[in-house]
């Protein structure tokens, strides 16, 4: 298609009124409220970017962008906030860097190689069910938002530092790192705080360089990642940005999913019923291959990510122009990818405001979902986390059930906080009750 032809075409349908979405709390309910106006792509003027935003909704549309058309567009909306946090790591750098870096780094999240860290994540989950058993004996609520936060924190920073964790903590007198826990806001404020850690992550590498040290761990085998093409080994730049990348998305997706997944649980007891008989039928003593191997466990888990993905919108700017829906779209437009949406699209599932892990032990499942469910995105720049994320949740879940009921006690209704991640806008307090 020529540009005179592009020219000639409609622009796609979409409201009066202009914001920027993703700059204001109630971006999630006005997208959901055009969505619903307008169908699979609208239109939305940015006042801020001056630009206009094509909010797609459609599978095929997305799998363009994400996929068949990747090269024509880079990060969008956002990604200037996030770049001021966290550097130039693979969640937002771009071009043959961002390949170079993903090539290096992806091998170290393979099932095979983050294996390792099963049995932390197992130790690290416990710890967390002997305090909460110990609330429940005296009849104490729990604070299940702040305390997945940290227990989710804790075991990526063991898989990234190992036994260093516990060395610089008694050092300076305590975890550096969980301000990123404690700290919800993702502003300017936040950012000075975090880039401090990058001092005490530099003194650790610098330590293991000088003494020859190697550790079972993420950042031993960032250190000793090298680009195929030219035999050599990350900047020391380029290695903490990884890091603190690492720390950030190995984080917030896992908190925000897990908080989410047991007010759902307390609401449907039915399914609680069979989580528990699955988890008791695991013949002891409970191993890792046995915890995932429990396919409930798993469906719930998609589930909750399904109804309330952590990452609700996925955002790209087009290179050049290009057609999307039968709809042109000029170079420098933002389109935005709302998995919120599309996980809740009533052409592709049925009762999509429904809680029912059960649709994904559908024999046509994964056929079913392959554009329509992205909670880890979807493409060259699919979370490489993906795995180890899954894993993690997948453990705790079990690791609780076996010894735990959690029976919300908090507000309602629990409202959303659209952010970077999609959180409860407020945290969710339990009772725990001993099994």
């Amino acid at each position: 298609m020529n540009p005179q032809e592009k020219q000639a075409m409609p622009l796609p349908p979409g409201p009066p009124d202009q914001f920027d979405v993703g700059d204001t709390d109630d971006s999630l309910v006005k997208l959901v409220t055009y969505f619903e106006s307008y169908g699979d792509i609208f239109r939305i003027y940015s006042p801020g970017r001056g630009t206009d935003s094509y909010v797609v909704s459609h599978p095929d549309w997305a799998k363009h962008v994400l996929v068949t058309n990747h090269r024509n567009y880079t990060k969008g909306v956002g990604i200037n906030r996030v770049k001021v946090l966290l550097g130039n790591g693979i969640m937002v750098s771009e071009g043959d860097f961002w390949r170079r870096q993903r090539l290096m780094i992806q091998p170290f999240f393979h099932k095979r190689a983050i294996r390792r860290f099963y049995e932390m994540m197992i130790e690290c989950n416990q710890a967390l069910v002997d305090r909460w058993m110990e609330n429940a004996s005296s009849g104490k609520p729990v604070d299940v938002t702040e305390d997945v936060s940290e227990v989710t924190l804790e075991i990526i920073l063991r898989a990234i530092f190992s036994e260093d964790l516990n060395a610089l903590a008694s050092t300076i007198g305590g975890n550096p790192f969980l301000v990123v826990a404690k700290e919800s806001a993702r502003d300017l404020r936040f950012a000075a705080q975090f880039r401090n850690l990058k001092k005490p992550i530099l003194a650790i590498v610098e330590q293991r360089r000088s003494k020859g040290i190697q550790r079972p761990d993420l950042l031993s085998m960032l250190m000793s990642a090298r680009d195929k093409r030219t035999g050599e080994s990350m900047q020391d730049k380029e290695l903490i940005d990884e890091v603190m990348t690492l720390i950030v998305a190995g984080h917030e997706t896992s908190a925000s999913g897990l908080n989410w997944l047991w007010y759902m649980v307390s609401r449907h007891p039915e399914i609680e019923l069979k989580l528990r008989a699955a988890v008791d039928r695991l013949s002891a003593p409970m191993t890792v291959d046995s915890i995932l191997s429990l396919d409930l466990v798993r469906h719930v888990i998609d589930e909750t990510l399904r109804l309330y993905p952590p990452g609700w919108l996925i955002t790209r700017r087009a290179i050049g122009g290009d057609v999307l829906g039968g709809f042109p779209i000029a170079p420098g437009s933002d389109i935005l990818i709302s998995p919120y949406l599309l996980h809740r699209h009533p052409r592709y599932w049925q009762q999509p405001e429904q809680f029912r892990p059960q649709r994904f032990a559908a024999a046509d499942a994964k056929e079913r979902y392959r554009f329509v469910y992205l909670p880890f995105v979807a493409g060259p720049r699919h979370c490489v986390g993906e795995t180890f994320a899954l894993a993690e949740m997948q453990i705790h879940v079990v690791v609780v059930i076996r010894n735990l009921a959690l029976r919300y006690i908090g507000k309602e209704p629990v409202g959303m906080e659209p952010r970077v991640n999609l959180r409860t806008a407020h945290n969710l307090m339990f009772q725990p009750v001993l099994r």
